[in-house]
């Protein structure tokens, strides 16, 4: 795509009516990322079938996973493609080539970070969340083997955000829909194993995940590899520049923390939960992997808002920007709510798709019952977080999660330690977690947190 390609989708994003410029540049992220919701409860459905050990195993790997999928894409991701974009719609596209050098610098290093924690402390994080025995070890062999290939998934992503950031919102999305359809051959391949290729199990669902990010990375490489696209990887020679890579991290650091707070709930709730039992632990896996598909639900949404809401409040047009956020957060709102009261009314259309285990068909179900019907305050929440970062106001957004793990670490140890509740109480203290965490990013834009 040719810089001035570029600029006309920019004018396109001050200019044109808001709603439907919103809705043409997310419904290529929606659709790429709707395969991503398919691989998510895929996964689960496969090691289902392996066993609730490795169901919980799973549980306990999910939540340092998915950090590590939100940091690259929706934190430092994000402020990738917000970055980029105000290079180019101010006209410096060395700036924007240079930026993304920058980007993917500091994603090597973020990436060996994850790596070196997850390989030596491995044991005992997953330990302190509650895993013990056959679901410790279910745990560990996936956790090795996944962040062992931690590079491949931030290449991925932070390639991604510098193609969005160009305007391109097309090519990441064809990458997640063609990577998709690739695991959704190769995972029960690797795992179950078939003809002359062994069954891994366990192992064989993170190995289908790093390949499938490897051919993403090498075609979205190739693609900003070109002298004539509008962002160009070998432009400059590549070295560190300071001043753009602090515009990376001054949006990319809170951005960043946001789902380490939102991950480090929901470890804290995953311990919670492994002490009411296994099958308690996998019950409530099993359900709340659903909560990891409204993400990208509001991720394919929430790409758009930051880069519409960035190129506005560049302009100087806060109050279309404001305007863009809201339009944005009523329609995941109302997508993420639906999902959320279909589930809480009949559980079983998703718990029957994992496991016929009754007991943990039970637990998911109570779950899905007490929680599903806060979930449109949770993507409204998501999708303000994207908008917050195109705005560069990330201080609600960091302060709405960490009232959630606040009240979840409170409530948790209060039901259990204290009060010793049924899961069901702990469920509860989740569903209000929720319900403040959308709560007070929505009360904070209303309030002019944006224009003050």
């Amino acid at each position: 795509m040719s810089a001035a390609v570029a600029q006309a989708r920019v004018q396109q994003m001050l200019h044109a009516p808001l709603l439907p410029t919103l809705l043409r540049l997310a419904t290529p992220n929606v659709m790429g990322l709707f395969a991503t919701t398919i691989v998510i409860g895929y996964d689960g459905y496969i090691l289902g079938r392996v066993g609730a050990d490795a169901l919980a195993g799973i549980a306990l790997v999910f939540p340092l996973s998915m950090l590590m999928l939100q940091m690259s894409a929706g934190g430092i991701g994000g402020a990738t493609t917000a970055a980029v974009a105000r290079a180019l719609g101010a006209g410096r596209s060395q700036d924007a080539s240079r930026l993304a050098q920058q980007a993917l610098l500091l994603a090597a290093a973020l990436a060996a970070l994850f790596m070196l924690v997850m390989l030596g402390f491995g044991r005992g994080i997953f330990g302190a969340m509650g895993g013990r025995g056959a679901a410790l070890e279910a745990a560990l062999v996936y956790s090795n083997v996944l962040f062992s290939g931690a590079l491949l998934i931030w290449l991925t992503n932070v390639l991604a955000a510098v193609v969005r950031g160009a305007g391109n919102m097309v090519l990441p999305s064809v990458m997640l829909l063609g990577t998709a359809l690739l695991h959704l051959v190769l995972c029960p391949l690797l795992v179950f194993g078939w003809g002359p290729v062994a069954g891994l199990g366990v192992v064989g669902a993170a190995a289908s995940t790093l390949a499938v990010n490897a051919v993403a990375t090498l075609v979205m490489a190739a693609h900003l590899w070109r002298r004539d696209g509008a962002v160009q990887l070998r432009a400059s020679p590549w070295r560190l520049h300071l001043p753009l890579l602090r515009d990376i991290l001054r949006v990319g650091l809170p951005a960043s923390l946001s789902p380490v707070i939102s991950n480090a709930s929901i470890a804290v709730t995953t311990a919670f939960v492994g002490s009411y039992g296994t099958a308690a632990l996998a019950g409530y896996g099993v359900a709340a992997r659903l909560e990891y598909i409204l993400v990208p639900i509001a991720f394919g949404f929430g790409t758009a808002l930051t880069a519409m809401v960035a190129t506005n409040m560049g302009a100087g047009q806060t109050v279309r920007a404001v305007r863009v956020a809201w339009a944005g957060g009523a329609l995941v709102a109302a997508i993420t709510g639906a999902i959320g009261l279909a589930t809480a009314i009949a559980p079983a259309l998703w718990m029957g798709l994992f496991t016929n285990d009754a007991d943990v068909l039970a637990v998911g179900a109570t779950y899905l019952n007490i929680v599903g019907g806060c979930y449109a305050l949770f993507g409204l929440g998501l999708a303000l977080f994207f908008a917050s970062q195109g705005a560069g106001r990330m201080f609600w957004p960091l302060a709405g999660s960490m009232g959630r793990l606040v009240i979840l670490v409170v409530g948790g140890w209060l039901c259990v330690h204290v009060f010793q509740t049924p899961a069901s109480g702990l469920f509860a203290v989740v569903a209000l977690s929720l319900v403040v965490y959308g709560s007070t990013l929505a009360i904070a834009i209303r309030m002019g947190s944006w224009t003050r």
